[in-house]
Order: C-alpha cells, then structure tokens, then sequence
C-alpha cells in the first residue's frame, strides 16, 4: 500500500501512525536515488510540450519556463538549468501570472488548472516512464504487498488536479501513476480504493 504524508512531519509523527511503514523522501532534498523521482531533478531531455525538437532538464523547468507573466513572457533558459535551484518564477519580480503558453511559440494561453493537465501531468508521465521506469517497477511490486506500508514524503499533499487554491503533489502522481489511478488511469478505480476515513491528503 503506497500513502502520502508532509514532509514537514517529524518521521516518528507518522511512523507512530503508520508502525513499521517505509518512509521514502520524493522530493528534491532526498538523499538517495528517490532523489530522481523530484520534478526539480535534471534528467534532461525532456519533450517540451507542443513544442516539436525542444527538450529541458527537469519538468519543473518546463512548468515554469512556460508561465506567462504580467511583465515577462516565457523563458527558455530555464531549460537548461541543471542545478536544482533558481527555477521558480515570482509574482513579486514578474508581476501576476497570465498563464501557461500552449508551446514555447504558441499563441494560446492555457488557465492553471488546464495548464496542469496539458502540460505538468504529461511532462511528469513521460518522466517515470522514460527515466525512472526502474524504480516505479519496484513500487509497484511492493504497493502489492498486503503487509507493506510505503509513505511517500511530499511537500506538497494535495492530490486533486481540480484544486486549484494548492500545489499539486508530485508525490500523488506516483502514487496515481503505479496503482493505475486517475489522473494516469480510471477516477471510478480511485474512488473504490481511496480509504476515505484515513484523510491522507489533509
């Protein structure tokens, strides 16, 4: 069974919850090869979407990248940023946001929660089926244990690509993406097998 929990918890917070769980850091602070999992990771050569022949470094450089702002348009020097670090793109220095550009040379402007889904959601896809298939193939092995509790330690917790009022968690998306659950699979398949009482994305 794979869960998700606030990497701002103290460990033993959750390991009280969860006895004998495995804690597994998704995010771009982790210390060992889940590191790769973190949409801040450099993997490069990913697909830009609707935009034919550019690639980035790492998904978040494209989620940024293709933000329009009030004072500045997008910016595609972020694609090659390999450091982890100086991807975000601020209301305070760019005034507010606009929208994410359908492509680098795109005339559309895409709203978040669109933008999410065209864009965020596919580019993140493409990652754990083209860079990570190794470690995703070994969750999904252990997600089948009845005995295995696997807690993915996100920022970020909300798991609703309709929510707009919060970050999405990537963590979600594995998560999603291993047991086959919307948005990677079938909505109805999540709502079966959500166990609402748990409220793990409080």
């Amino acid at each position: 069974m794979i869960l998700i929990e606030s990497k701002r918890k103290k460990p033993a917070t959750i390991l009280k919850k969860y006895p004998g769980a495995i804690l597994a850091d998704v995010t771009s602070s982790a210390k060992d090869g889940l590191v790769k999992l973190s949409p801040f990771y450099p993997h490069g050569g990913i697909p830009v979407p609707f935009t034919e022949g550019m690639t980035a470094s790492c998904v978040e450089a494209i989620w940024q990248g293709l933000k329009v702002f009030e004072h500045c348009d997008v910016d595609t020097s972020l694609f090659t940023n390999t450091t982890m670090r100086g991807l975000k793109r601020t209301v305070r220095r760019f005034g507010r946001p606009l929208g994410h550009r359908k492509g680098v040379h795109g005339t559309e402007l895409l709203g978040y929660i669109e933008a999410r889904k065209l864009i965020y959601i596919p580019t993140y896809r493409w990652v754990l089926e083209n860079k990570v298939q190794a470690i995703i193939d070994r969750l999904r092995e252990a997600s089948k244990s009845k005995t295995k509790t696997i807690i993915l330690l996100d920022y970020d917790t909300n798991a609703d690509v309709e929510n707009a009022s919060k970050p999405l968690s990537h963590a979600s998306l594995i998560k999603a993406y291993v047991e086959g659950l919307y948005p990677y699979g079938d909505k109805v398949a999540q709502d079966l097998q959500e166990p609402k009482e748990l409220n793990l994305f409080d």
